[in-house]
């Protein structure tokens, strides 16, 4: 079975690939219940000009693909960055189990920074959260690949 952090270092590597084409460095994968990685994705917005290319969409969509079913039950999404309102949103849409990310996003989280999309009562399904996995190691990428755009 894969830990955490293991998995937070592939999601690294991931972001590490959003940067070479100049976007923020976002990495994620899906595991399933037996440790395997399904899916796998970076951050492609400006290099696809899709506003919804975002690293959660891309390896949820890549997991879907593997699997063969929309329902993610049983499955962890691993992310660098605290997921966005569409992001949680998708996470509670395809039935993930669980979530886990390194750094929070105070300008844009949606997973307890400035909404709780995914623990929101409200919704037919709620995903066990996981957070500050690596989040330091996390942060730093995304502090050095702003500094260096400034």
């Amino acid at each position: 079975m894969i830990s955490a952090e293991e998995a937070m270092r592939l999601a690294l590597l991931e972001a590490g690939l959003a940067a070479g084409h100049d976007d923020v460095p976002v990495g994620a994968v899906v595991v399933d219940a037996a440790g395997t990685v399904v899916g796998r994705g970076h951050n492609q917005r400006e290099l696809t000009q899709d506003p919804t290319a975002h690293a959660e969409v891309l390896a949820i969509r890549a997991a879907v693909g593997t699997l063969g079913q929309w329902r993610l039950t049983g499955c962890t999404l691993v992310v660098t960055l605290e997921p966005c309102a569409m992001c949680a949103g998708a996470v509670v849409l395809s039935r993930l189990e669980r979530l886990v990310f390194g750094a929070y996003d105070a300008k844009a989280g949606a997973v307890g920074s400035l909404w709780d999309v995914v623990r929101d009562r409200r919704l037919n399904h709620r995903p066990e959260v996981v957070a500050g996995v690596l989040e330091e190691q996390c942060a730093d990428v995304l502090s050095q690949w702003f500094a260096r755009r400034r």
